[in-house]
């Protein structure tokens, strides 16, 4: 079949980023679909997946990065623009006119990026942005990823906690069980739930929106409670909404004896384009008793415990601060795998023809695309943009 679309792959921007937009498995249906991929040379190593396994699939291996983008009709991305921070000139840079970038990109957080790529020419989609939709479930990013964080999360807990997880029942004695509390029921929160379940903890979980109960205490935890009231705590678009102060000054206040029973502490709460809520304050972390563990998923976005510090272990009064950043990309092979399946099943469509075809009337189309013929398009960042810049 005549290949007419060149997909590239290069080597993501971030030399910290471990994940590949495409795995090798993905190479062979876009090749059946007349779709020719070229990949930078090691794009897939760290995550796993060597350069012989790209070329076992059809696709071709080039050297430099710009040559990627130079051959490439559409680039394929885990994090670019806004998403992968200081390397994000690696990116813009390359760009050219008519070209199409999916990736991960933050428009919401550095939309002047994205006002960049326009000028570039480029037609730019970033993922994070997929409606929830049941249609669009295969593509959303921000889940797959989030399902590995959850994990994660749990697993470093388990490790810096001075005490074991299960009950367990000895000779020497009967072991208690670790309490763990999940702040946040999204996806993320929901797998640390599950795994920490899984490990014989006794779970608790926590949510500003009542409606998550059920799944919570579907997973074997068992749903917090507090007297305070949220009118509407979800986004049209299925995401946590940002609150007022005053409650989230009620919600601290409720949490600090919940807190201060509990022997790790799991947050994830995380608000689109916004620094994450401080639903953890110090005082709170200091009424926990020596040995516990706070891990704050959300540390790359100012953190939901006043203590974090990103990318660093903190520790108050013998309580162990954690805040990790990017999870996923230190699970990378299974991370790029769902990501891949997001991507090419984002992609698809827009190449079904053999030819690149952009159908603004899809839904999902509309609310992932943030540029396009040398102007940002998405209302919520061109708000954003001109916000920023006046």
């Amino acid at each position: 079949m005549t290949q007419t679309i060149i997909v590239g792959v290069p080597r993501e921007a971030d030399p910290n980023e471990r994940r590949v937009a495409l795995v090798p498995a993905a190479v062979a249906g876009l090749k059946k679909s007349g779709v020719g991929v070229v990949m930078q040379a090691n794009a897939g190593l760290a995550a796993g997946f060597p350069d012989e396994q790209y070329l076992a699939k059809g696709a071709s291996i080039v050297a430099d990065r710009p040559e990627v983008f130079g051959q490439a009709d559409i680039i394929l991305q885990v994090r670019s623009l806004g998403a992968c921070g200081e390397f994000s000139g690696a990116d813009v840079k390359l760009l050219r006119k008519d070209q199409l970038l999916i990736a991960g990109c933050e428009p919401l957080w550095c939309p002047e990026l994205i006002g960049k790529a326009a000028a570039t020419g480029a037609t730019v989609f970033s993922l994070e942005l997929v409606p929830r939709i049941t249609r669009a479930q295969s593509m959303d990013i921000l889940s797959s990823m989030a399902t590995i964080a959850g994990y994660r999360a749990v697993l470093l807990a388990a490790i810096e906690a001075p005490r074991m997880f299960p009950m367990m029942m000895t000779a020497a004695g009967t072991l208690k069980p670790a309490r763990v509390l999940v702040i946040g029921a999204g996806v993320a929160g929901l797998q640390a739930i599950a795994s920490a379940k899984r490990m014989g903890a006794v779970v608790y979980g926590y949510d500003i929106r009542l409606a998550v109960k059920e799944q919570v205490e579907s997973l074997g935890g068992k749903f917090v409670v507090l007297d305070v009231k949220a009118d509407s705590a979800e986004s049209a678009g299925g995401y946590a909404k940002q609150m007022s102060d005053e409650f989230y000054r009620q919600q601290r206040e409720a949490l600090k004896k919940v807190i201060a029973d509990c022997d790790v502490i799991i947050t994830t709460a995380a608000i689109p384009g916004k620094k994450a809520p401080v639903l953890v304050t110090r005082e709170m972390v200091e009424a926990m008793a020596p040995g516990s563990v706070v891990v704050d998923i959300a540390a790359e976005r100012g953190g939901n415990c006043e203590v974090t510090v990103a990318d660093k272990t903190t520790e108050l009064n013998g309580v162990k601060v954690l805040g990790p950043v990017n999870l996923a990309s230190s699970i990378p092979v299974h991370a790029s795998e769902m990501f891949s399946r997001n991507i090419t099943t984002f992609l698809m469509p827009i190449i079904k023809s053999g030819a690149v075809k952009i159908d603004t009337s899809d839904e999902i189309i509309h609310d992932t695309l943030v540029a396009r013929n040398g102007a940002v398009v998405h209302d919520r960042v061109r708000e954003l943009l001109n916000t920023s810049t006046s």
